[in-house]
């Protein structure tokens, strides 16, 4: 008779003992420095070459001319970033795809005669005027989007036979004068040149953003936890967001010493925050990510190719218009030389500058704000020592080139630490 089986149940498993994960991921500070050094060291730089060489910009006028770093030259600085930073924010969304768009700079020219001709000349509302010149850069961004998916056409030639075509509409419009003056006293020029924040507001929303990183990072920290997976440092957190708002807080004392922060340069820094948001948080957005790192394979994820580039098309030369109106605000002027010169150079390399690929795939909203503020600072500085516009353009040429270097340093880097 064989024996009979045994029953004695198994004792059950002991529970994973994760603390050894735990230890690794501890919360201090060393955790959050070592883990931000494997970054670098994997060619993940972010924005910390323009981090640095604005400081290092920053130091070197403030030694040739200590006005660089008054109140007031800042503030005068913070108006000038808004209007070409936001047409940058527009090229951050096209660079996303591995493409561009030459024609920004024509496009506000455009929008800024518009203005000047319906508002001024035709005595149409403002408002009115305003959205003609947002439709109008929408229109010609859905054009770019339907050559460049119907047709084939490379976006750098329908850009460019765009910047030709935009410009001689811009001359048509303006007529034999070339130049409309808008109102002083209106509410857009005295918005492009006059109107700052209360000092309470700005010292109020410079609370911010540190208090959203602490409420993300300790979702994130809950999510993590629930999921039995190692958290980051909390220390880390708080400290990043400790150093953030001090930053911000003294920044905003110290504009306010002069004449305050300009609400242009608060819509600036909102339509960053939206487009960042709209970047990281929405399909959207990593529909973009995933069609600027691989357009095959993300047509074979299902993902609506032909439709994420007319929306980047269409946003770009939206935010071009809009960012030619406050052009015109700021000078209280639609002229033919609006959105000439080096406004697509200062756009384009503001964004590149800031650390978005030119190879796809790699930015943020961030980068344009970053990388427009590195450009003013330069042109600004290079205006209180009374040096040549040639110079600045060189200087500004030099940057965007090692700007780019660094770019392609990285992703080579990035390349042989995937396959190590």
């Amino acid at each position: 008779m064989s024996k009979p089986a045994n029953l004695t149940p198994a004792p059950a498993e002991a529970p994973l003992d994760r603390s050894d994960v735990r230890m690794r991921h501890d919360d201090s500070i060393g955790a959050m420095l070592r883990a931000s050094l494997d970054k670098v060291r994997s060619g993940d730089l972010g924005m910390l070459p323009v981090v640095v060489g604005l400081i290092v910009i920053s130091v070197v006028f403030s030694l040739l001319n200590p006005v660089f770093l008054l109140p007031n030259n800042l503030v005068n600085l913070l108006f000038d970033c808004a209007t070409v930073g936001i047409i940058s924010l527009g090229i951050v969304c096209v660079l996303l795809l591995g493409e561009i768009d030459l024609s920004v700079g024509s496009m506000s020219g455009l929008a800024s005669a518009m203005v000047g001709v319906l508002w001024v000349n035709l005595g149409l509302a403002l408002p009115l005027a305003i959205f003609a010149g947002l439709a109008a850069g929408a229109c010609v961004g859905a054009l770019y989007g339907v050559l460049y998916n119907r047709l084939g056409m490379p976006s750098f030639v329908a850009t460019l036979a765009g910047l030709l075509a935009l410009l001689g509409l811009q001359l048509y419009i303006l007529g034999p004068t070339g130049s409309i003056n808008l109102p002083f006293a209106s509410v857009l020029v005295r918005f492009g040149q006059i109107y700052v924040m209360p000092a309470w507001l700005s010292h109020l929303l410079a609370l911010v953003p540190g208090a959203v990183m602490v409420l993300r990072g300790l979702r994130t920290r809950a999510g993590r936890q629930a999921a039995g997976l190692s958290a980051p440092p909390l220390s880390a957190l708080i400290l990043k967001a400790g150093l953030l708002t001090l930053g911000l807080e003294f920044a905003v004392f110290y504009l306010n010493q002069g004449r305050g922060v300009p609400w242009m340069f608060g819509l600036l820094i909102a339509l960053v925050v939206v487009l960042d948001y709209a970047l990281t948080r929405t399909q959207w957005g990593r529909s973009m990510f995933a069609v600027g790192g691989n357009r095959e394979a993300a047509r074979r994820a299902g993902i609506n190719v032909r439709r994420i580039y007319m929306s980047a098309f269409m946003l770009c030369s939206t935010l071009a218009a809009l960012g030619g109106m406050l052009s015109a605000a700021r000078l209280a002027s639609s002229s033919q030389q609006a959105g000439t010169g080096d406004v697509n150079l200062n756009a384009i390399a503001a964004a590149v500058i800031g650390g978005t690929s030119l190879f796809g795939g790699r930015g943020s909203a961030y980068s344009a704000l970053l990388g427009i503020i590195v450009i003013q600072a330069i042109s600004n500085g290079l205006t209180l020592l009374n040096l040549s516009s040639s110079l600045r353009y060189m200087i500004t040429g030099a940057v965007l080139a090692i700007a780019v270097i660094v770019d392609s340093l990285a992703r080579r880097s990035r390349v042989s630490h995937g396959r190590a």
